[in-house]
């Protein structure tokens, strides 16, 4: 009860060690000790880099540490070194792991978090992301993404599937889902559910998989080809694109009743819908203009206007959560990834090496995950929203691509 009180009492003040929304925002010095005890360091590893990826945070190393591990903290050890923040601890083990966290500002006695985690031993990373999420959120006063997934497409055997990893591209696993053909999966809102497209039978057809009650269930089947957009914020409704009735057209689909609303009747190809977080806009791709370019419209299918105007080869777009801005990927030679405003200002380009695509916001709009050949088999990558820290998460036997990050 005192853990949870001090934790609590913390949160409650509310102090932004770290104002994100501040383009200007310096880094925050922290040291973080190696917790005591068994899996202490793997435990204390695991929180450094997801705290040092996202470019808030310097990692003081530990050579650097005046106190002992064991000694009591003394904030008068640490203000002249110039860190702000100490993380301190120790990990018990019975049938459980029992973590103790102390997260200490170096102007401050008390801990601005304290408190205790418990996770059977096979959950180490699950706690460890726990932990790191905390103690972001203790210095942001925003919510972390450490323990977000990241959904993706890959090959095995022949055919595609679809496959799951922690955003840090461990605990890799796959769902079962194949088909000839798969196309990037896309999230409920509420992180419950995947809806994707696979061809299975010489048949395109648009799939539900629902995770809390585990069943894949096929919505839509059509002759022509069908591939899955987003869904509404609501979950109830779907976009979707299909050459049912000729060239593709945009579609919205009802999961409680299934019916259709055609959105588009155009000669041009119109295709990769992406709703906008508030559910009153689509962006989507088209060609009516000659060549392949970001479009959007309200999302009754109404006052549709042109985005992208630079190249002659623009597709995949994204929202950001905040929907202020648009990702996608943009041919410049090879295809990169580029970010624009809906008004189709402030156009910047992310990446340079190798063909990048599918790029997809994490859920705090700070990172993008992306599929990428620069290292010769296709791949998915993470970096950060202003194209810094790019790294490869998955692994690098398996060709993946279509990477959508979970919202929580």
């Amino acid at each position: 009860m005192l853990a949870i009180h001090f934790w609590l009492s913390g949160a409650a003040e509310a102090k932004i060690y770290i104002d994100i929304t501040s383009p200007s925002a310096k880094k925050l010095p922290i040291a973080i000790y190696d917790l005591q005890g068994p899996y202490g360091k793997e435990i204390s590893e695991i929180i450094r880099d997801d705290l040092t990826f996202t470019g808030l945070f310097v990692y003081i190393d530990k050579a650097s540490y005046i106190e002992d591990p064991a000694q009591a903290y003394n904030p008068g050890n640490w203000r002249p070194l110039g860190i702000e923040a100490v993380v301190k601890g120790s990990v018990g083990v019975t049938k459980e792991l029992t973590v103790t966290l102390n997260l200490y500002d170096t102007f401050e006695i008390r801990p601005i978090l304290s408190k205790q985690y418990q996770a059977e031993k096979e959950l180490i990373r699950q706690m460890a992301h726990n932990i790191a999420n905390d103690i972001y959120t203790a210095l942001t006063n925003a919510p972390g993404i450490f323990r977000t997934k990241i959904a993706f497409v890959a090959e095995d055997d022949g055919e595609k599937g679809i496959y799951l990893m922690d955003w840090d591209g461990q605990r890799v696993r796959k769902l079962g889902l194949k088909g000839t053909l798969v196309l990037s999966p896309h999230w409920s809102s509420d992180g419950s559910k995947i809806f994707y497209s696979s061809e299975r039978g010489r048949q395109w057809g648009l799939y539900l998989l629902d995770f809390l009650r585990m069943s894949e269930k096929r919505v839509f089947v059509s002759r022509g080809t069908n591939m899955a957009g987003d869904f509404f914020p609501q979950g109830d409704r779907v976009m979707f694109s299909s050459s049912k009735d000729g060239t593709p057209d945009l579609f919205i689909l009802s999961l409680k009743d299934s019916s259709l609303k055609k959105l588009t009747s155009s000669y041009g190809i119109e295709v990769s819908p992406s709703v906008s977080p508030d559910g009153d806009y689509i962006t989507f791709v088209s060609d009516r203009g000659g060549s392949p370019q970001l479009y959007l419209m309200r999302s009754d299918g109404s006052d549709t206007r042109r985005v992208t105007f630079e190249g002659s080869y623009n597709t995949s777009p994204s929202w950001s959560p905040k929907g202020d801005r648009i990702v996608f990927s943009c041919r410049r030679g090879k295809n990169q990834i580029c970010m624009v405003k809906p008004d189709g200002s402030e156009l910047v380009q992310l990446t340079e090496q190798g063909n990048n695509e599918d790029p997809s916001f994490s859920p705090d709009g700070r990172y993008i995950t992306f599929t990428s050949d620069r290292e010769g088999k296709q791949g998915v990558y993470i970096m950060r929203a202003n194209g810094e820290a790019q790294r490869r998460i998955s692994p690098k036997g398996l060709r993946s691509s279509g990477p959508r990050w979970s919202p929580n």
